[in-house]
């Protein structure tokens, strides 16, 4: 990719941002009209929307599309863009279930979803426990609605093999990375390698490298630019979380 074009993705994220979140509204809008429709408490496809738009610079689905832009001379298609607008679902899981690990009040200045959930069904006696069970099951289904997005793309049979494994891949890096994170918690070491093996899978790779890798694969790419890009995205993926890491002892 020449250095114009780098410039010109560049120039056009805050489309693709707007994109993605317009294929993000129109997909959970429908899902919340079938679920009226179904009898099911609005409060669920309700409290995921929320969250969805209280924030989030849709990074992942960016770095997908620049992917896409790395080895497609054409803008990406609308299928492209719900693929990438599927990573942003899978990251909302990802944060719903990591509030929850944490225990955390907050999340992009707004409660987090289990004491929303908690404050929906304030007066019960069991309100806090009833928002951290209902949580899970909202992580749940942003994941299985991720997979829903990528599934009903409009992909070709062979970028939809391509996507699902890279996705695959990403997921499993995310889950090991998160149970790494998990275990090394509260146990101060000096160990700088396993550090750097917690930030590599848990953020390096799901955060950076894998979105440019579905871009790639979307776009037929082939394996020199995927190595190229990993050489970029693992240090840039490393240094993203290290400097979130320092940042949040700051605070």
């Amino acid at each position: 990719m020449s250095t114009p074009a780098v410039a010109a993705a560049a120039a056009e994220l805050p489309g693709t941002r707007r994109e993605v979140d317009a294929v993000l509204a129109r997909f959970v809008d429908s899902q919340a009209r079938k679920a009226s429709l179904q009898g099911f408490p609005p409060e669920v496809a309700q409290t995921l929307r929320c969250f969805l738009f209280s924030g989030g610079k849709r990074l992942r689905p960016a770095l997908c599309v620049i992917g896409w832009n790395a080895a497609a001379d054409e803008p990406p298609t609308g299928a492209v863009l719900q693929a990438a607008a599927s990573l942003e679902m899978f990251h909302a899981f990802a944060l719903i279930h990591d509030d929850v690990m944490d225990s955390s009040d907050t999340r992009r200045g707004h409660p987090t979803t289990h004491r929303s959930l908690a404050a929906h069904h304030a007066g019960r006696r069991d309100a806090e426990r009833l928002g951290t069970s209902a949580a899970i099951l909202l992580g749940d289904l942003a994941l299985a609605w991720s997979d829903e997005l990528l599934h009903t793309a409009g992909l070709t049979p062979g970028q939809l093999a391509e996507a699902v494994e890279v996705v695959g891949e990403m997921r499993t890096e995310l889950m090991y990375g998160q149970y790494l994170d998990l275990c090394a918690a509260g146990q101060p070491c000096d160990d700088v390698d396993a550090a750097l093996k917690t930030a590599r899978y848990k953020t390096a790779r799901y955060t950076i490298e894998r979105p440019l890798h579905l871009g790639i694969a979307l776009a037929g790419g082939n394996p020199p630019l995927r190595v190229a890009l990993s050489a970029y995205a693992l240090p840039l993926g490393e240094a993203f979380q290290l400097r979130d890491d320092l940042l949040g002892r700051i605070r």
